[in-house]
Formats: structure tokens, C-alpha cells, sequence
């Protein structure tokens, strides 16, 4: 019997875990980032990446001990048992990747309606968003092989833009603008922190790849450090040249566009245009990536009862949870503010991060873990949580009952669900 080829090989692996992080986040983030943190978001950027690669140690053992295409949905089961608290934070993960779909195509939709005219109608924009999301919920139906092509072609093109621009713009550089006088106090690296590791949120994703994945007890954890390694050194890179580049002014000025703004001194207005374009097809890749992830998920939670059973049923190579997690988002798109409710929902997938981990150490003798390595993805993740809402209660005061509220909803929910249903969450992947 020929043995079936599977969609992802280590590379493969790689360039979708890269895809999901390098979005329309870092284009912003940069900016944001160094308004605190000035020319020591360096620094923030060196932090973030590792306790990413922490976090990324502590699942992909979870991948190799318990394969599922659920990821961090059967991680939470096998570390907190099959009851409610596991199935909350289940359904919670779930619509938060929902919510931050959502975010992604609109601001692919705002990126290209500037292509349009002028300014950027809302209608425009939505059409854009609707448009994109809608060719990559087509995409995924053909199956995972031609996600993975596609992902591979859109992250080779981005990060050769990308490592371009880095390399000739730190050509121009001045280096007194990296002086350590010219730094704010030491402390605002930390409170970067919450947003520097937000731009390595998407590691994740590879995970959900493992039952696609050719040999993960071989490529999981190699496909992991790739990523993240990789994605840091470019993200540190892309932080001196714009903070050699531009001066602290000129970056909070220009914060949403940072680093477009910084591709001027070497490449002219060009520049700017064709940064801005990369940064279009960084959100197409994050929404491809990301949209992979979720059909897995919602497939998984479907599988062990904790979602409709419409949503493993098959239609061509793909779930109808994939349609329905497109249907659901579109509305979102169409209806909602999106920035504020997309920062509760990155929050919550950082809490819930944690709470992974923190499950992980209950099993770590099943997946012969590093203790101390998985101390270190707890502590990073629940750090970063903490330092991302006192960043963002700045612009939101209640943000902390708006969290709580979150969490409690996902609680009410998974509770009338079993009510209803008699439904409960199961694990996939039974220990041995």
C-alpha cells in the first residue's frame, strides 16, 4: 500500500508558523512598541522571542505526546481533566481566534481600500475584508496541500521584501539614534513586553498541523525554533533600521506606518508603496495560516462534543466547521468595532497560553518535558498577559471586568451547552 504524502514537511511547517506571526501586527506593532519603549523595543523584541520559543518548546511536546489537530483545545483536556473549566477556556479560544480573523481581514481591507482612493470608506474596506477571507475559505476547501503551497510562495515573497528592506536600511542608519542616551528608563522594555510578544502570537498554529505533518516526533520541535528563531531575528533587525532610520518623533508620528516610513531614506517613496503592499500580503498570510488553525480547532472540538456535530462533517477536502467559522466572522467584519474587543481577545488567548502551560506541568513525566523550560513558558505567558493589560487599561480602565466578563460568558455558555446537550468536552488522544 503507497503510503499517503502529507501536506507538511519541516519547511512547510515553518513558513505557516511564520505566516501566522509575521502579519499586519508587526507592520503597527513596531511603531506602537517604540513609542514606549523607544530604541530598547530591541530589547522588548529579544525578550518576547524567547519566551515564544519557551511556550513553543512546552507545545510542541504536548504535539508530539497528544496529536490532535485541536492543539492548545486537547492540550487544555489532558492538563485539567474533561469538566467545564477545560471546556470554557476551550470555547473561549475558539471565538478568540474568531475575533482576531475578524481584525486581520479588516485590516487588509483598510490597507487595500488606500489603493482606491483617498481615504478609506468603510464600505470599501469590508468588501476587500469579505473578498480576501472569502478566497481563503476556498482555498482551504481544497484541502490542506494547496494551503501549505500557498503559504509557502506568500512567506518566501514577504520575507525576501522584508529581509531586503532590513539589510540596506541598516546601511543607512545613524547610529546615534541607538545610543543608549538617547533610551527611556530601563522599566518600558517590560511594558513593550505585552505588545513585542504579541507579534510572536501565531506560533501556535503549528501545532494544529501535527496529523498533516510528516514524522512529528522528528520535525515538531525542530519546525518550532525555526519559526520563532527565525521570525525574531528579523523582527530585532527590522527595529534597528527603523530606530536607526527615524528619530522618536518621527515614529510616533507615523506609528501605525513606522516602518514603511522607514523604508524612505534608502528607497524613496517606493519604498514606502511596496512596504505597505508587503504588508497586505503579510495579512493574507496570517488570515491563510490562521483560518487553517481554526478549521482544525473547531474540527476537534466538534469531535470530542464541545461543538455542533456539523461542524466535522466533510464537504469537499475540508469541515463545514470551516464555513461556519467564515460565516460567523463576516458579520463581525461587517458590524463591529473591532480594535478594542480584539484587544480582549489577544489578551485572553495569553491568559489561556498560560494556562496551557501551567496544565503541561501537571503532565510533563507523559511528555518528558523540562520542568524548568515549562516554568519558563508559564511565567512568560501570564507575564506578558499582565503587562499587556496595564498597557492597554491606559485606553480602556475597565478592560479587567471586560476580560472577566469574557470569561464568564464562555462559562455560561459551555454550562447551558451541557444543560441542553448533556454534552462534555472529551480528549482526543487518550495517555497512556
Amino acid at each position: 500500500m503507497i503510503k499517503k504524502e502529507k501536506a507538511f514537511g519541516l519547511w512547510s511547517a515553518v513558513f505557516l508558523g511564520i505566516g501566522s506571526m509575521v502579519g499586519a501586527g508587526v507592520f503597527i506593532v513596531i511603531g506602537e512598541a517604540g513609542s514606549i519603549a523607544g530604541n530598547l523595543v530591541t530589547v522588548s523584541f529579544f525578550i518576547g522571542g524567547l519566551i515564544a520559543l519557551f511556550c513553543g518548546y512546552s507545545l510542541s511536546k504536548l504535539a508530539i505526546r497528544y496529536p490532535s489537530r485541536g492543539g492548545i483545545i486537547e492540550y487544555l483536556v489532558h492538563g485539567y481533566g474533561e469538566n467545564v473549566f477545560s471546556g470554557t477556556l476551550g470555547i473561549l479560544f475558539y471565538f478568540a481566534q474568531l475575533v482576531a480573523l475578524a481584525a486581520v481581514s479588516k485590516s487588509f481591507g483598510s490597507y487595500a481600500a488606500t489603493y482606491v482612493v483617498d481615504s478609506e470608506p468603510t464600505l470599501i474596506a469590508n468588501i476587500f475584508a469579505v473578498a480576501i477571507l472569502t478566497f481563503f475559505v476556498v482555498l482551504n476547501l481544497i484541502g490542506a496541500a494547496i494551503v501549505a503551497k500557498a503559504e509557502n510562495i506568500i512567506v518566501a515573497i514577504k520575507l525576501t521584501v522584508l529581509a531586503v528592506f532590513t539589510v540596506v536600511a541598516l546601511i543607512y542608519i545613524e547610529p546615534s539614534r541607538l545610543s543608549i542616551s538617547q533610551s527611556p528608563a530601563s522599566i518600558n522594555i517590560f511594558y513593550a513586553l505585552g505588545l513585542t510578544f504579541f507579534a510572536f502570537q501565531g506560533f501556535s498554529v503549528i501545532t494544529n498541523s501535527v496529523e498533516d505533518m510528516d514524522d512529528p516526533k522528528a520535525l515538531m520541535l525542530k519546525a518550532m525554533i525555526l519559526a520563532i528563531l527565525i521570525v525574531a531575528v528579523l523582527y530585532i533587525g527590522i527595529s534597528i533600521a527603523v530606530f536607526g532610520n527615524l528619530s522618536l518623533a518621527e515614529i510616533v508620528q507615523s506609528q501605525d506606518y513606522a516602518l514603511a516610513e522607514a523604508a524612505k531614506p534608502a528607497f524613496g517613496l517606493w519604498g514606502f508603496k511596496i512596504i505597505a503592499a508587503t504588508a497586505l500580503l503579510a495579512t493574507a498570510s496570517a488570515i491563510n495560516a490562521t483560518l487553517y488553525a481554526v478549521t482544525q480547532i473547531s474540527y476537534t472540538l466538534a469531535k470530542e462534543g464541545n461543538l455542533p456535530k456539523v461542524y466535522k462533517y466533510y464537504i469537499f477536502h475540508n469541515t463545514q466547521g470551516l464555513v461556519i467559522s467564515a460565516l460567523l466572522i463576516i458579520p463581525m467584519v461587517l458590524f463591529l468595532d473591532l480594535s478594542q474587543i480584539a484587544s480582549i481577545a489577544a489578551i485572553a488567548v495569553l491568559l489561556i497560553q498560560g494556562f496551557t502551560h501551567t496544565g503541561h506541568l501537571f503532565k510533563y513525566k507523559d511528555t518528558q518535558a523540562n520542568v524548568l523550560l515549562l516554568i519558563a513558558a508559564v511565567l512568560g505567558a501570564f507575564g506578558a498577559a499582565i503587562f499587556a493589560i496595564h498597557y492597554a487599561s491606559k485606553t480602556m480602565p475597565d478592560l479587567i471586568y471586560y476580560i472577566l466578563g469574557v470569561f464568564a460568558l464562555a462559562f455560561v455558555f459551555e454550562v447551558v451547552m451541557r444543560l441542553i446537550s448533556n454534552r462534555t468536552i472529551k480528549k482526543q488522544i487518550n495517555g497512556l
